[in-house]
């Protein structure tokens, strides 16, 4: 293999500085807009899949930062900020900005801390407000949560990705409890030149309707007629994969993948796929191995149980057809999904890289090494299109493939 192509990766973090906003909301919402506030911690475990903290009085534990908001309050963590930490120093205690490495939530120093990892540009999925977003939509003023959702937006664009030369990509969130809402949100950012915005991978989870309901149709339009695609991280429905409440937090790490599992086959059997055909999806962190077997069982089901299952009408193709398609899978170290065979099954076009900076599973910054060991038996120009290409084409970006 020649030299590894420079990276565009698909699914990266940012931690939201606090001037969010403090900046960017109405002075009525002053009090009870997300602020950032320095509290002790009492208690912070992550058992059975399950984030549990308590705040602690003066003087009780180690100092956080906390994402205040309405009668909430959030710890910061080292989980989301684990680069430029020894990997056993990686754990469940509370930090201060001062305790994160700088490219966490300052542009200038993640520009750097992209050069040193060979990569061109990175699309940053959000800290504060959750993978999706969820957070603005769970408050209890919608009012403020839809401000703070064009206050997000705006610092995403105008701020964050700013200025970069297209290095740094937007990703966008909207109001979920409400799809026209939503749809308004996605073609206000389309307007601005944004092509992707966050979804929760299971939209039941967090108490809202599921895709076959069809009151999602009005953002899947929007999306199909603009371009914009539909990224779900794993976890953006706010419940991570775990057998039991006592399960270490390995399990669910090793179980990531199965959330996006159920989604993808959601998708390919609900009719949306066929109704939206330019609509494409994006599932981040979900790794690839998996995706064959999916595809062949869903195919079997479509084919043998037809006089049942309830999917002919709505699914007139194999749902492996709109895999093809429409949908993108994201992987940062997967070597059973790339060997023979089985990359041809998870599909060469459908395959996007990721680096997933700042958090845990972060390749960063050797991740040039690892992709070039990952990839080394590959083709050149699979390999472009694997750590690149495929991310150009999926997001309409202005960088040469």
């Amino acid at each position: 293999m020649q030299e590894l192509p420079k990276i565009i990766s698909v699914d990266d973090h940012v931690l939201e500085p606090g001037h969010v906003f403090t900046d960017r909301l109405p002075a009525k919402f002053k009090d009870v807009g997300p602020r950032v506030e320095r509290h002790p911690v009492a208690e912070m475990t992550f058992v059975g899949g399950k984030f549990s903290y308590k705040m602690g009085a003066p003087g009780e534990g180690p100092l956080a930062d906390w994402w205040c908001y309405e009668d909430t309050a959030i710890p910061q963590t080292r989980l989301s900020a684990a680069v430029g930490v020894p990997r056993e120093e990686v754990t469940v205690t509370p930090i201060t900005y001062e305790d994160m490495r700088p490219g966490c939530y300052d542009q200038k120093a993640r520009l750097e801390d992209m050069d040193v990892n060979w990569t061109e540009a990175q699309m940053c999925f959000p800290s504060m407000p959750r993978f999706c977003g969820q957070v603005f939509s769970e408050m209890k003023d919608r009012e403020l949560g839809l401000a703070c959702i064009h206050a997000y937006n705006d610092w995403m664009v105008e701020e964050w990705c700013g200025g970069t030369g297209g290095r740094l990509i937007p990703l966008c969130v909207i109001p979920l409890w409400d799809a026209e809402l939503a749809a308004v949100e996605v073609r206000r950012n389309a307007a601005r030149g944004v092509h992707a915005v966050a979804f929760s991978e299971i939209p039941p989870f967090l108490g809202w309707p599921s895709i076959h309901s069809g009151l999602w149709d009005p953002l899947f339009d929007a999306c199909n007629e603009t371009a914009t695609v539909v990224n779900m991280h794993i976890g953006s429905s706010s419940k991570m994969p775990s057998t039991s409440p006592d399960a270490p937090p390995s399990v669910g790490s090793t179980m990531t993948f199965t959330n996006c599992m159920m989604s993808m086959v959601d998708f390919m059997m609900s009719g949306v796929l066929p109704r939206f055909p330019d609509l494409k999806l994006a599932y981040a962190e979900g790794q690839l191995g998996w995706i064959p077997y999916i595809l062949e069982r869903a195919d079997k089901v479509w084919e043998h149980n037809r006089g049942w299952a309830d999917t002919s009408d709505l699914v007139p193709e194999p749902p492996s057809t709109y895999y093809y398609k429409q949908i993108y899978a994201c992987f940062f170290d997967d070597e059973v999904g790339l060997t023979d065979g089985m990359i041809e099954k998870v599909g060469i076009d459908n395959i996007v890289f990721e680096t997933d900076y700042p958090h845990s599973d972060s390749t960063w910054p050797h991740t040039k090494e690892v992709a070039t060991k990952l990839m080394g038996h590959l083709d050149d120009d699979v390999v472009r299109k694997l750590v690149r290409g495929n991310a150009i084409e999926m997001l309409s970006l202005d960088f040469q493939p």
